[in-house]
């Protein structure tokens, strides 16, 4: 037995598996107690080797993401937030849009939760094993410009094109320049039908020409992610300004959405055959 033993230990080292031969001696001493059988010795040694390596798996992927620190809808104050429907969001965690490389779109008022939903949808692709990248559209065009300066740019749209899914946050807080616009145009030009898409942004679809400063482009990049998407609007208040409303002054209170505005109406270009979810 002991010989045995020296074996299985020599060879989880061999293996680089030492949560397993950590864990060996105690597997060893239920199985002697009749606690557990062979097949469940085994079944415990491996999937405390297996957990610790997938807790590790997931957390590299979410710091090569982006994605930390990470949010998870269970942590989504739904509650706080009653425009969504929470079973359409829990729908979207089984990525299936991802397999059909679709664009899931949150708009709404800032401090609404649309950054917060789109980071749990990366966590839970990290998790299913899915490449995901997440990005602000300045971050991402800043470095699809430098790229194109330093003759890398379709080696940095290819990078870009082969995670599963690409988050792209924050479109509409900051100007955009037409070169920019082209830019990005070209990446999702790339992803179009062959990678899923999330997209946040605090500008209904209508303003996007002044967003991107040229509504031909804009027109085009609308053309693309409308084209499989699923565009979730969010009218609710301001989850990180709920406490602090009355420290907002008066003239400025109704720009603040601190509390719920009226339901906008329907702007933006429609989808195409009726293939949007909106």
């Amino acid at each position: 037995m002991t010989q045995t033993l020296d074996r299985i230990r020599a060879s989880l080292v061999g293996l680089r598996m030492p949560c397993a031969l950590e864990a060996l001696d105690h597997t060893m001493r239920q199985l002697e107690r009749g606690e557990i059988g062979t097949l469940e010795a085994i079944d415990a040694l491996l999937a405390e080797e297996y957990a610790t390596r997938e807790t590790r798996r997931i957390g590299v992927s979410l710091k090569t993401a982006k994605l930390t620190p990470p949010k998870t809808l269970e942590s989504f104050d739904f509650t706080f937030q009653p425009s969504l429907d929470r079973d359409r969001i829990m729908a979207l965690a089984q990525l299936d849009f991802v397999a059909r490389a679709e664009v899931v779109h949150f708009l709404g008022p800032p401090g609404t939760g649309k950054s917060h939903l789109a980071t749990a949808l990366g966590v839970a692709a990290v998790k299913a094993g899915r490449r995901v990248y997440r990005a602000t559209l300045a971050e991402l065009i800043e470095a699809l410009g430098r790229a194109e300066r330093e003759g890398r740019l379709i080696e940095k749209i290819r990078f870009l094109g082969r995670s599963s899914l690409l988050i792209v946050d924050e479109i509409g807080y900051l100007p955009i320049t037409s070169g920019g616009a082209n830019l990005f145009f070209q990446l999702v030009n790339a992803r179009y039908e062959k990678g899923a898409m999330i997209l946040t942004s605090n500008r209904g679809f209508a303003e996007w020409g002044e967003v991107f400063g040229d509504p031909v482009v804009a027109t085009a990049l609308l053309d693309r992610l409308l084209h499989h998407a699923v565009v979730v609007q969010i009218e609710g208040a301001s989850y990180r300004l709920r406490a602090h409303a009355d420290l907002i002054p008066e003239h400025t209170r109704s720009h603040a959405a601190i509390t719920p505005p009226p339901a906008p109406k329907r702007r933006g270009r429609p989808p195409k055959n009726g293939t949007s979810h909106a």
